[in-house]
């Protein structure tokens, strides 16, 4: 049944013990028989090399489990900010989320953004406040970061027994009854409420009933009626809260020493989502195994042993050999097999039914964000998950010749298993571009061309395309060309003006550059036919041909107005060719004469960041050369626009994150040129 079915990710911040929660869970459920550890490198969903030898987790694993009669599709996401884009890909196709929280640091900066990534999906969501056994950790003090951090109600549901190393417990508010871990022990013993915390737990029950009360009213009706409310009622109203996204249900526990697994997992069941309690992904394609097929791809991966797309399921039963239609691209593909997919291993299914989540093989062309639907129903296309910009690039180059072609195919299978990273060819330096959301993110990239296509890379920045303008004009310049050497010789005389080109250039019947601006102004003021039409038009080609390199530092030459005045001709001696080359050579002499000032390209930054910040970060762009054009505040977050050299932004976002705990964020766009200092 649909009904048995909880599709769920675990989110936070990086260290919080995503990984080891999501161990517990397999653990405890009999989906694994031994309890893998991070520190160890022998989890399950961490399973590539970089993320053991790395310790963290970088690529989002599925898993699954069986709790209580019901089927559990886990994802375990990444907690570093520069994988985001897992997370929001894992976001487009989950019906709910815990939410792992520190209990000595509470809300961190990355738990923050991953909480605001579940809000813009509106993903219902459990917080379990991890790491109870630590020394300085507080249940209260995290819930209170969770209301003032991130504007949500939390509705703790739990009361700790005992405190860092003596934290052995807890007290099931809902159910006035106390879960009870011995050490060492797999399995919780369940009991009355010790004494000791009597008063305690009555009083925090109490304060909960009243917080439900005041926002749900049927348990406002009841709470009038009897001032309390019985176990169904409250359960029923932190159901139905959870999933209005009005209020959060706080569980706590230790994921490392196995304590308060076993009540989050009831709680999953209890609060979170099926697929049938959704909305319909279209009006007419419910979550019904009947319906039209209706499935989203939100994963690509590829294996030794082949090319594997993740699905979810929204609507319809998938089967094996079926074909099916790719909405995006008006492809049909055949689904060849289908497979249950537990980390980095699978296992053959015949089939899979609405609000399922599993990986197929067959289909060649699918990409992330691919809608598959049934093709012998109306076509409908899925909204696909959204990729960050990328915000820092390197270039990257094979060691060996002979490698070239091998690592831009490479690089292709790269982003399409990750949109977030983006390859081009700089059309001036030629360098290949590798772009992502951070440095460790293209860290990581790098590493997996060199781990698992075998490629020796050499990377490094990119070369920053500076360009050089006319520091002074010279006017009158003249310049004979005459070459003869037996036969038909070359001759031309050209006079030129040139000036820096100004905003006010360009509109006087010049012919201005090819590209649309006003990077290049020629014109001609010949009278008498001194030079006929033909020659000023080469005149004006060979002028262009000296533009690709400027005489301060070879780089092209932009910004000029250029004037041809006078000439002369032989009447056997002239060509195209020959007023040509006068031409460029010409414009290279008056270059050189009036001098060039060195350009660099520049981009408009806007960062928002929390008003306690702002100094740190203004000094920085300061020392980065910054130009700060605007700086407005709202509530605590300033939001600060400058204008900055782009080659003093190499390795911003990283220095960013750091400077302001990764609470800061920041957009870019191209300003064009300025003087260089």
């Amino acid at each position: 049944m649909r009904t048995r079915i909880r599709n769920l990710g675990i989110l936070a911040h990086v260290d919080a013990g995503k990984t080891t929660l999501t161990e517990r869970f397999l653990y405890l459920t009999g989906a694994t028989h031994k309890r893998g550890e991070v520190h160890d490198g022998t989890t399950v969903t961490d399973f590539d090399p970089q993320e053991r030898d790395r310790g963290i987790t970088i690529f989002s694993a599925a898993v699954s489990c069986d709790w209580d009669g019901h089927r559990l599709n886990l994802i375990d996401t990444p907690g570093h900010v520069d994988f985001a884009d897992e997370v929001e890909r894992a976001l487009r196709v989950l019906d709910g989320a815990v939410a792992v929280f520190d209990a000595v640091a509470g809300v961190e900066p990355q738990s923050e953004s991953v909480w605001r990534q579940a809000d813009r999906h509106g993903v219902p969501r459990l917080a379990f406040v991890n790491k109870l056994d630590r020394a300085g950790a507080d249940l209260d003090t995290a819930v209170e970061s969770l209301r003032t951090r991130l504007g949500t109600v939390p509705l703790p549901v739990q009361l700790p027994i005992g405190s860092e190393d003596a934290f052995t417990g807890v007290i099931d508010l809902v159910r006035m009854r106390a879960h009870t871990w011995r050490p060492g022990s797999d399995t919780y013993e369940t009991g009355p409420v010790p004494e000791t915390l009597a008063d305690e737990a009555v009083r925090r029950r109490h304060r909960l009933v009243e917080t439900v009360a005041g926002l749900h009213p049927d348990a406002l009706e009841e709470f009038c009626a009897h001032g309390t409310l019985d176990e169904r009622t409250l359960t029923s109203a932190l159901r139905d809260l959870t999933l209005a996204g009005e209020a959060v249900v706080v569980l706590c526990g230790s994921a490392y020493r196995n304590r308060g697994i076993e009540p989050l997992l009831d709680a999953v069941v209890a609060y979170l989502p099926a697929p049938a309690d959704l909305p319909p992904v279209r009006g007419d394609r419910p979550a019904d195994p009947t319906a039209p097929l209706t499935a989203l791809a939100f994963k690509v991966t590829t294996t030794p042993t082949g090319r594997m797309t993740y699905l979810r399921l929204y609507a319809g039963t998938l089967r094996k050999g079926d074909t099916v239609l790719d909405t995006t691209t008006g492809r049909t593909e055949r689904i060849a097999r289908i497979l249950r997919v537990q980390a980095d291993r699978t296992t053959e299914a015949g089939h899979a039914a609405a609000g399922d989540i599993v990986a197929v093989v067959g289909p060649k062309a699918a990409r992330t964000g691919a809608t598959l639907c049934a093709s012998d129903a109306p076509p409908v296309r899925l909204e696909p998950p959204v990729s960050a910009d990328p915000v820092v690039s390197v270039a990257i180059e094979a060691r060996l010749g002979r490698d070239t072609e091998r690592l831009a195919m490479a690089l292709a299978r790269l982003s399409e298993e990750d949109p977030s990273l983006t390859v081009r060819t700089d059309p001036e330096s030629g360098q290949t571009v590798l772009s992502g959301l951070g440095e460790l993110h293209l860290e990581v990239a790098v590493e997996k061309l060199r781990r698992a296509h075998a490629l020796d890379v050499t990377v490094g920045r990119p070369r920053v395309a500076y360009r050089e303008t006319p520091a002074a004009g010279v006017t009158g310049l003249t310049y004979r060309h005459v070459k003869q050497d037996g036969g038909a010789g070359q001759f031309a005389v050209v006079v030129l003006d040139v000036a820096p080109l100004d905003g006010a250039d360009g509109d006087d019947g010049g012919s201005a550059a090819a590209d649309g601006g006003r990077d290049f102004v020629f014109r001609s003021a010949v009278t008498g036919g001194r030079v006929p039409q033909e020659f000023v038009r080469a005149v004006e080609a060979g002028c262009r041909d000296a533009l690709a390199d400027g005489p301060l530092a070879g780089h092209p030459v932009t910004g000029v107005r250029v004037t041809l005045t006078d000439g002369a001709t032989h009447v056997k001696d002239s060509s195209e060719l020959a007023f040509r080359t006068a031409g460029r050579l010409a414009l290279r002499e008056a270059l050189r004469t009036g001098g060039t000032t060195l350009l660099e390209p520049v981009v408009e930054v806007t960062v928002t960041a929390p008003g306690s910040t702002v100094g740190t970060v203004l000094g920085d762009l300061t020392a980065r050369r910054a130009r700060i054009t605007d700086s407005t505040t709202h509530a605590d977050t300033a939001v600060l626009t400058a204008t900055v050299p782009l080659a003093a932004l190499f390795g911003y976002a990283t220095h960013l994150r750091s400077r302001t705990q990764g609470r800061a964020t920041f957009t870019t766009r191209p300003a064009g040129y300025a003087p260089a200092l």
